[in-house]
């Protein structure tokens, strides 16, 4: 497989999370720990038969633990801070906040071995750290309310954790994509078992909300890993983290088109900087 093709793949999984927040807010009120469950459910299975019908099973006896361990942190601990930062914070801004990710992958990419950091990419973060700012600010009006910021926290938590998992993922290459099936069953054991410890049991309301729930784990947290797998470990991660630039945008314009979320100038400019920084660390990543 060529690095570019690769680098193709992995950008589908962008596509896929552009839906996550959407999906999210239909699959309420299900609390974050069963939704990590019933979604890595799914994506577990859909991994499982993927490994069958490929014949990868065998490869999965090589896997070290610790990759195992490392990739269903990853996975758990992500979603979980997602999920809740939605259930906590109006998803169209506590969403822009979590896709801090891309502009993220490329600062911590910098710390790999032939890989630097640019002035472009440093300018592109001011301007999208600027965006998140004014998520949380309001715009310094009325629009501020408190009681969303521990959304915000847990949404840029999300932020850090996908960026660090992303960037780590490269200097654990020699594991198998197969073993996101692993990690993703893993990860639904641990969210069923911490779910029935801490969580009252809220089951999707209805046909809409267990459709959404399904499609969940069928993409956004589902195929998507598995193609973000091979992205991030034969492709172009600099390329592939900058050009992530649409998931903010893409994200946005579904929960506006949808009537999720109500437009305004706060959310447009918002997401203008995200990904106007990550973009403007992109191109400072394609002239190198």
């Amino acid at each position: 497989m060529t690095r570019s093709r690769a680098t193709a793949i992995g950008f589908v999984a962008v596509l896929l999370w552009a839906l996550l927040a959407l999906l999210t807010v239909g699959s309420a009120p299900v609390p974050p720990l069963l939704l990590n469950a019933l979604c890595f459910t799914v994506g577990g299975l859909l991994g499982l038969v993927w490994v069958l019908a490929t014949g990868g099973l065998a490869q999965l006896r090589g896997v070290r633990w610790p990759v195992y361990a490392f990739g269903t942190l990853g996975l758990f601990g992500y979603h979980a801070l997602y999920f809740s930062a939605l259930r906590l914070a109006p998803a169209a801004e506590a969403g822009l906040i979590a896709y801090l990710w891309p502009l993220l992958i490329v600062l911590f990419s910098g710390l790999l071995p032939g890989e630097r950091l640019r002035s472009g990419h440093l300018l592109g973060a001011a301007l999208a750290f600027a965006g998140a700012g004014l998520i949380i600010t309001g715009g310094g009006g009325p629009g501020f309310q408190a009681q969303y910021l521990p959304g915000y926290g847990l949404a840029l938590l999300c932020a850090l954790t996908w960026s660090g998992y992303s960037v780590l993922s490269r200097r654990m290459g020699d594991a198998p994509t197969s073993s996101v099936a692993v990690f993703c069953l893993a990860t639904a054991v641990a969210s069923w078992g911490l779910h029935f410890m801490v969580e009252e049991t809220v089951w999707p309301q209805d046909m809409l909300g267990w459709g959404a729930t399904l499609a969940l784990g069928l993409g956004p947290v589902g195929l998507a890993f598995y193609v973000w797998d091979i992205g991030v470990k034969r492709g172009d991660i600099q390329l592939l983290g900058t050009s992530s630039y649409a998931a903010p945008l893409l994200s946005t314009l579904v929960l506006v088109i949808s009537g999720i979320a109500a437009p305004s100038w706060v959310l447009a400019l918002s997401a203008l900087l995200i990904t106007g920084g990550a973009l403007l660390a992109a191109r400072a990543s394609l002239s190198a």
